[in-house]
C-alpha cells in the first residue's frame, strides 16, 4: 500500500481528523447557541450531522493517536474498508446538511428579508455556522479520498 497524506496512524492523519472534529463542533455549537435555529429543520439536521461527525472524527483521532504512540501500521484492507464507508457516510451526510442549511440562510437573509423584519433571529450566527460546517466538510472529504485511495491500491 501506498504513503499517503493523511492516511491512517500518521500525523496528517490526524490532523484532518482534529481539523473535521474541531470545525463541527464549533459548528454545532454556533448553531446552538444561536437564537431561533430550532425554527428551520435543515439548522436541527445540521446540528445533528456536525454531532455525528465529532464523534466519528474524535474517535477515529483517538485511534491515530494510539497508533503514533505504539507505532502500529493501520492500514489493513478490512479496517480501511470500514473508514471509506464511515467516511464517506458522513461527508455525504454533512455535505448535505451544509447545503440545505445554506439554501435557508440564502432564502432567510436575501429573499424573505427575515432578518429585518425579525430581530431575534441571528442570522449572522447562522452564517457562520453554515461557513464552519463547509470548512469541515472540506477536511472530511480529502480524509474520504485518501481513505479510497488507501483501499484501491
Amino acid at each position: 500500500m501506498k504513503e499517503l497524506f493523511g492516511g491512517p496512524g500518521k500525523v496528517s492523519g490526524l490532523v484532518l481528523r482534529m481539523g473535521q472534529c474541531l470545525f463541527a463542533a464549533a459548528s454545532m455549537v454556533v448553531m446552538a447557541s444561536s437564537h431561533g435555529f430550532a425554527t428551520c429543520t435543515a439548522f436541527c439536521y445540521l446540528i445533528a450531522s456536525m454531532g455525528l461527525q465529532v464523534i466519528w472524527s474524535f474517535s477515529l483521532g483517538c485511534l491515530d493517536i494510539h497508533a503514533l504512540r505504539l507505532k502500529r501500521d493501520l492500514r489493513n484492507y478490512v479496517f480501511l474498508s470500514l473508514l471509506v464507508i464511515g467516511d464517506w457516510v458522513t461527508a455525504i451526510l454533512s455535505l448535505a446538511a451544509a447545503c440545505s442549511s445554506a439554501g435557508v440562510v440564502v432564502l432567510i437573509i436575501k429573499d424573505t428579508n427575515m432578518c429585518k423584519s425579525t430581530p431575534k433571529l441571528s442570522c449572522h450566527m447562522f452564517q457562520i455556522s453554515v461557513a464552519l460546517a463547509f470548512i469541515s466538510w472540506f477536511f472530511l472529504a480529502i480524509s474520504s479520498c485518501v481513505m479510497f485511495w488507501l483501499a484501491a491500491s
